[in-house]
């Protein structure tokens, strides 16, 4: 499932404007599916107003009278709340739920957001199978809703980057061992016939040269670059002598 998939769910939401800072804090981060159960009133002009930019959010946005309605297709359910309960569900913060959605992205994603005075009951939360939890300032840790949205979009747009980031690294190809010594090799061919290299320091000098480009990673195609600068300064020494 595509990240812009994950569905944003809001329960019986009072204030209209909090439906569309939601859509605004949510396109922003790159998400676009908006679920409500219930809301007070909706559509409803300040929710467009909020909304600014995000008004395709709001016109997709699915309306549905029960919560098994807005979560019946989805694989992982996650809601969020501030208190804790006298049942324990497993709680996990947002960095931490966002980080599990993304090794799950393949699976159908719904967070729901509750009430903004009450948050969701326990019954609702006995719908999700974990409860994010924003670790606020214990002394004053009510957030408005569009903020605790904001939050979570936010931890999850930097999980996926990071999972993507770490698909591309995986994908780079890296020069071998051999590949690396024939560069190494022919580098300090190159730094002797310049006379860079002092006899009784090119040890210690081409240790550090190694630790410098070791720290790099060398690609192949990386190498294949490095050499075709050394070969052509080898040219152009050879057509001076």
């Amino acid at each position: 499932m595509a990240f812009s998939q994950i569905r944003i769910v809001l329960v019986n939401t009072t204030d209209p404007g909090n439906i569309g800072a939601t859509a605004r804090a949510m396109k922003t981060m790159g998400l676009k599916q908006l679920y409500l159960v219930e809301p007070k009133s909706f559509p409803h002009m300040n929710a467009s107003i909020r909304a600014s930019h995000a008004i395709d959010v709001l016109a997709e946005t699915v309306v549905v009278d029960h919560l098994a309605d807005a979560l019946q297709d989805c694989h992982l359910v996650f809601g969020t709340s501030t208190r804790i309960r006298a049942l324990h569900w497993l709680s996990l913060t947002a960095r931490a739920a966002a980080e599990k959605m993304a090794i799950n992205s393949k699976q159908r994603v719904a967070i729901v957001f509750g009430r903004e005075r009450c948050g969701l009951t326990n019954q609702e939360l006995q719908s999700c199978h974990f409860q994010i939890n924003i670790p606020a300032n214990p002394e004053y840790s009510s957030l408005n809703l569009a903020a605790a949205v904001q939050i979570v979009c936010y931890e999850l747009r930097m999980a996926f980057l990071q999972k993507k980031n770490e698909q591309e690294e995986k994908s780079i190809l890296l020069a071998d061992v051999k590949q690396q010594e024939h560069f190494y090799q022919h580098f300090q061919h190159i730094l002797n016939k310049i006379e860079f290299l002092k006899p009784l320091r090119s040890g210690q000098i081409m240790g550090k040269l190694r630790r410098l480009f070791s720290r790099s990673g060398l690609e192949v195609s990386e190498v294949r670059i490095l050499r075709g600068i050394l070969s052509t300064i080898e040219k152009k020494l050879a057509s001076k002598l």
